[in-house]
Order: C-alpha cells, then sequence, then structure tokens
C-alpha cells in the first residue's frame, strides 16, 4: 500500500513547483495542504490519514497531544535542522522519527538589510505615494557613521554584521554567552547589555528562542533606545514583549521597527503591528526564498527516500 504523505503548511502554493516530488513515487502519494494551523480537533482530522508528514518551519505545532492523534505518523519532515514547534521527545516515545534539512544561510541576513534599508530610506511610502501620482515626500535617514547593535552574534548576526560594516556604520553586540574574544573576532565591539541599546542607532535581533531569551527585548530594553532608533527583528516574535513594543511605538519612544516575525502567526487581522505608520512588517518571508524552498523540499525528498530504505539520514533528537 502506497504510503500517504503530506506537505503542509503550503501557504503560497508553490511547493509542488519548487523541486520534482515524482522522485517519490516509487514510495507513495504526495498530498500538498495550504490550510493555515489550526487546533488539534481540526489538526488530527486533516492529518490522520499521512504516514510522512512535511512541515514548513515553525508554522504548525506538534505537541504531544496532536502526535498522540495521529496513530498513522511514522514520518516528520521538517525544514531546517531546528524546530521548536514539534515536540521531538513526545514523537520518539510514539515512535515517530524525525528528520531536519540544511538551510540556505543567507536568505535572513539578506531580509534584515532589505528591511534596514527600506525603513532608513521609507522606501515603502516613497514608492507608494509615487504610484499614486506624488514625488518625493521626505527625508530619508541614513546608514554610513551610524553605530548597528546586533542581539546575538550567531551565524546570522556576523552576516549581518559584515554587511553593517561594508556599509560603513560602527558594530556593537551583545548577548548573554558572547565575550569580548569572539565580537573582536568578528570585529565587533563587545558592550553590555544596557550600552547596547542605547548606543544602537539601528538594532537588530538574532538570538535563537528559548527560555531565556523569550521577552528579553521587554520595556526596559526599549527605554533604554534611543528615540531616532529602529528596532529591527528577523528572529523570532517572541524574542521582543509585544505590548512593549506598540505602546513605544504608539509613544513615539523609538522611531520605528521592521518587523518580520511575530507572537502569533499568521498575525490577526487587527494586529497594530498592521496599522502603525512607524512599523514595516512583513509576513515572516527572511526563510522564505527560491534558493532556500529548493533545498528545503529537495531534503525532505532525500530524507524520506532514506527513511523508506530503512537507513534514516538528518533525524532531529
Amino acid at each position: 500500500m502506497a504510503v500517504q504523505i503530506a506537505v503542509i503548511d503550503d501557504w503560497q502554493d508553490v511547493a509542488s513547483g519548487v523541486v520534482d516530488w515524482s522522485a517519490l513515487e516509487g514510495i507513495g502519494e504526495v498530498h500538498f495542504v495550504h490550510d493555515y494551523p489550526a487546533d488539534n480537533d481540526t489538526l488530527a482530522k486533516r492529518l490522520e490519514t499521512f504516514q510522512v508528514i512535511c512541515v514548513m518551519r515553525e508554522r504548525t505545532r506538534f505537541d504531544d497531544d496532536l502526535l498522540r492523534r495521529l496513530p498513522n505518523l511514522k514520518l516528520l519532515v521538517t525544514g531546517g535542522m531546528r524546530n521548536a514547534a514539534l515536540d521531538i521527545k513526545a514523537a520518539g516515545a510514539l515512535g515517530i522519527q524525525v528528520c531536519g534539512t540544511d538551510s540556505y544561510k543567507h536568505a535572513a541576513p539578506e531580509l534584515t538589510w532589505a528591511l534596514i534599508m527600506a525603513a532608513t530610506r521609507n522606501l515603502v511610502n516613497e514608492a507608494n505615494a509615487l504610484r499614486q501620482g506624488k514625488w518625493q515626500q521626505g527625508l530619508g535617514g541614513d546608514l554610513h557613521g551610524k553605530t548597528l547593535g546586533i542581539l546575538g552574534l550567531g551565524s546570522i548576526g556576523q552576516r549581518v554584521a559584515r554587511f553593517g560594516q561594508v556599509f560603513g556604520m560602527r558594530v556593537i553586540a551583545w548577548s548573554e554567552n558572547l565575550t569580548a574574544e569572539r565580537a573582536a573576532e568578528a570585529d565587533v565591539t563587545y558592550v553590555s547589555k544596557q550600552e547596547l541599546f542605547e548606543q544602537a542607532d539601528v538594532l537588530s535581533v538574532h538570538l535563537v528562542l528559548s527560555d531565556r531569551s523569550r521577552g528579553i527585548v521587554d520595556a526596559q530594553a526599549l527605554d533604554w533606545m534611543k528615540p531616532t532608533a529602529l528596532l529591527v527583528n528577523t528572529a523570532r516574535g517572541p524574542i521582543v514583549d509585544e505590548s512593549a513594543l506598540i505602546k513605544a511605538l504608539q509613544k513615539n519612544r523609538i522611531a520605528g521597527a521592521a518587523l518580520d516575525v511575530f507572537e502569533q502567526e499568521p498575525l490577526p487581522a487587527h494586529h497594530p503591528f498592521r496599522t502603525l505608520d512607524t512599523v514595516l512588517a512583513t509576513p515572516h518571508v527572511g526563510y522564505v526564498s527560491q534558493q532556500n524552498y529548493h533545498l528545503f523540499f529537495s531534503q525532505m525528498i532525500e530524507d524520506i527516500q532514506a527513511w523508506a530504505a530503512g537507513a534514516p539520514i538528518r533525524l532531529l533528537s
């Protein structure tokens, strides 16, 4: 009997065309599911017939309760090698294997800089005004000579820092694990947390979401920032206290925010981030690129083939 394979979270209806899924014809039938995440009752009914489910990053949560409602599930495959939305321990206890994929490491840093430049030069408003027959609405800001603050100098943070250096910015960084020596290796100045928020003209978030980092950009941190500063978050929404950020923006405590990630995704219809003039918001597209999707889906196929052959690869535990 053919294995039933679901490719879910295909919100843009693009998964079927990014790679050639016919490579799995000898294993089973591939189904593309475009629905947004839902409650566990709905998800269980939607997914109960599948033995293999391919998920896109952290869009749909698979907790212990949902996994127990999917008795046919044998393999979960996720884009990337880290997915906080999957209860991997519970999956293992139920005999469900979990595999991941590599990632195109440049997608998120490139999107980060697209947001920084668009917000700094007010590009969205200027472009929309031009379409309306208008011309030159205001003054854009500048980056050269300004200070770029990096919250989390990991692989992505380091790439963002290098872009900043090319633009002639002074780059500073802080995280709980960062040392002055490691920062110096990237030609970045190590500062304290308070100094990071106080000195940055652009502050970009690049931490991994954890219990320690959740809400680390809180009301106190935002209060340290310059009133002319821009906050950029392309990491994970819950790292920033959304209610505190909304209040800071409403009171003009900071100049603006450029956001690609949110506490709840998709962003609720009437969320303030959809209407605040000082917010440039994109729908979590930091990893949504042609090259990254091709890598994700092609390696998902490889994972399924290896699993079917009894020799799974890129196992997560």
